[in-house]
């Protein structure tokens, strides 16, 4: 059983038909995506030149019954004041919408699937880091 919490890298690598992301979401049993993976995705769409058919594509990924949106809620400003206060003491930066990705990641129970190597320093957090 995979459970899986997408951040933008993968779900951008899983569209561009990286092998190991393509195999990975569609054999997990649940695929998390985060509000913030969302915001993300879209913002880029409306700053490249596809917006239309991305948005299109988004939304019948997100229609597959095995992908459920999360969303923020007191439980995860919890987790991510915990992660965060963490990574601060250790010196560790990492951006705010990764640190959120993670705190729903660890809310739900779930690995986060990625592509950027800060998700390493991230205690108590599952991660797999996929290279491209």
């Amino acid at each position: 059983m995979s459970r899986l919490c997408l951040d933008t890298s993968a779900y951008s690598h899983f569209r561009r038909d990286q092998p190991e992301a393509v195999r990975l979401i569609r054999s997990a049993t649940e695929v998390l995506m985060p509000v913030i993976t969302l915001g993300e995705l879209r913002t880029g769409f409306r700053l490249g030149d596809r917006p239309a058919p991305n948005e299109a594509r988004l939304s019948a990924f997100l229609s597959e019954s095995v992908v459920r949106i999360v969303d923020v809620d007191d439980a995860a400003s919890i987790l991510y004041a915990e992660l965060g206060a963490d990574l601060r003491r250790r010196g560790v930066p990492v951006p705010s919408n990764d640190l959120w990705i993670a705190s729903l990641a660890l809310r739900e129970g779930a690995t986060v699937l990625t592509f950027d190597d800060h998700f390493r320093g991230m205690a108590r957090v599952g991660v797999l880091i996929l290279k491209p």
